[in-house]
């Protein structure tokens, strides 16, 4: 997901990693607060006197999703590459984007079904990673713990089978990553103008010779539908990024019709 790219600031985190330049912007580290502080909160009380504590389990969070996230980017930002178009990962409060720096000189842009490809890239990679940590619990015979929304599909239970992991660590760490790796890169896939799932209905509506118009409206009818799921089922924080979600999607086909 991506909206306008955080200024520059002297907190910033500076890495590079396969040839890529990534910047963590400090927002990034205060979003993870602020999303994490209730699992943090929840699992520190569940442990009780064998809990590591309620600061280094949020520190704990704060490296999982920084990880998930990254790959998530990594994804993005390969799939580019392997289209001859290089690019830099910045890390900030809304997740994190790859945005395009340098063309091979051989491609001058994506079209609709290569940019496709590389919306795609950034979810598959995470829930790849996110599959590769199951594939390890269940090879050392752990029932893994089955974050949301996948919870509430009754019938994956019987995949999580095996022994409880008794190191509380361990079982903080398989939560705290798979519960974004999955949730976060489903709820990405979700047709709404600009996460990547919108990015893939845009490239779509191209392929059938559409615009953006169509692409806007599909994503306000899909936010409107998942805020109200959210309201609905007490997910009150994703209802509210969905409405501003629409609300974007909503503005920018006024804009459209404006302009026309």
């Amino acid at each position: 997901m991506n909206l306008d790219e955080p200024a520059q600031s002297p907190y910033d985190l500076h890495l590079r990693l396969l040839g890529f330049q990534i910047r963590v912007s400090w927002t990034f580290w205060a979003a993870a607060a602020v999303l994490g502080y209730g699992l943090a909160d929840s699992l520190d009380r569940l442990f009780g006197e064998e809990s590591l504590g309620f600061i280094p389990l949020l520190a704990l969070w704060a490296v999982c999703i920084f990880v998930s996230i990254g790959i998530h980017e990594l994804g993005h930002a390969l799939a580019f590459r392997r289209y001859g178009i290089e690019s830099r990962i910045v890390l900030y409060f809304m997740g994190g984007m790859a945005i395009p720096t340098r063309y091979s000189g051989v491609h001058e842009g994506l079209k609709p079904l290569q940019s496709m490809w590389v919306a795609l890239a950034g979810p598959v990679a995470q829930l790849a990673s996110a599959f590769a940590m199951i594939l390890l619990f269940s090879a050392a015979s752990y029932a893994w713990p089955i974050p949301w929304p996948l919870d509430q599909l009754t019938w994956l239970d019987g995949l999580a089978d095996g022994k409880p992991i008794d190191s509380v660590g361990l079982y903080a760490i398989a939560l705290m990553y798979l519960q974004p790796s999955i949730s976060w890169a489903i709820l990405n896939l979700i047709p709404v103008w600009p996460l990547d799932g919108g990015r893939v209905i845009h490239s779509l509506v191209q392929l059938q010779g559409g615009n953006i118009s169509t692409t806007l409206f599909i994503g306000l009818i899909a936010s409107a539908l998942v805020a109200l799921f959210a309201f609905q089922n007490g997910l009150q924080f994703l209802g509210f990024m969905f409405l501003i979600l629409g609300w974007n999607n909503y503005q920018a086909v006024q804009q459209l019709n404006h302009y026309k």
